[in-house]
């Protein structure tokens, strides 16, 4: 069983890459007719323009994942790259976590109308959210371990007892950086 890894993930890879392809094309398919056949009345260049847009992200993220981790093959059937893989941690969840987050929101408006729209904003939000408290927490200590008091002035790190201890006594010195 030569590189059973490689065709393990080449497998996983292109089985979760049909089936997003299946659900976008069901969701969009869904989108249009709904909006097409019940909402006739408030189907205006204005909806078209806000689902194009507002589409757009899971779409591109779409084919970025098939031409980053879509498997290849050689003209003989052995796969020559497995692609990355699509269950990474980090970005790669971010982004699938846009893909879930706009499918959900294109149903709710094929659903409901165009005011579904600003569920959208929760994916911008939640972003800028983990900005702000990621750079708040680089600049408030370092990530030293101290705290700050109510001035704002940092302040050291208290030892534990077991340390207190141990530093009375002369005994193993505890280094701070």
């Amino acid at each position: 069983m030569a590189k059973k890894a490689t065709k393990t993930l080449a497998a996983s890879n292109a089985a979760r890459l049909n089936n997003t392809l299946y659900i976008s094309l069901s969701v969009h398919t869904l989108f249009l007719l709904l909006r097409a056949l019940f909402y006739h009345s408030t189907f205006t260049r204005s909806s078209l323009i806000l689902y194009a847009l507002l589409s757009t992200p899971s779409l591109l993220i779409t084919l970025y994942f098939n031409k980053l981790s879509r498997p290849t093959y050689t003209a003989t059937g052995t796969i020559k790259n497995a692609g990355e893989d699509l269950d990474a941690k980090g970005l790669t969840e971010y982004m699938w976590d846009v893909v879930y987050w706009s499918w959900g929101c294109v149903v709710l408006a094929a659903l409901v109308g165009d005011r579904a729209w600003w569920l959208w904003i929760a994916v911008p939000g939640y972003s800028g959210w983990k900005a702000w408290t990621v750079y708040t927490g680089m600049r408030g200590g370092g990530g030293g371990g101290g705290y700050q008091d109510a001035a704002g002035m940092p302040q050291p790190e208290v030892a534990s007892k077991r340390q207190a201890k141990m530093e009375k006594r002369g005994g193993q010195k505890v280094a701070y950086r």
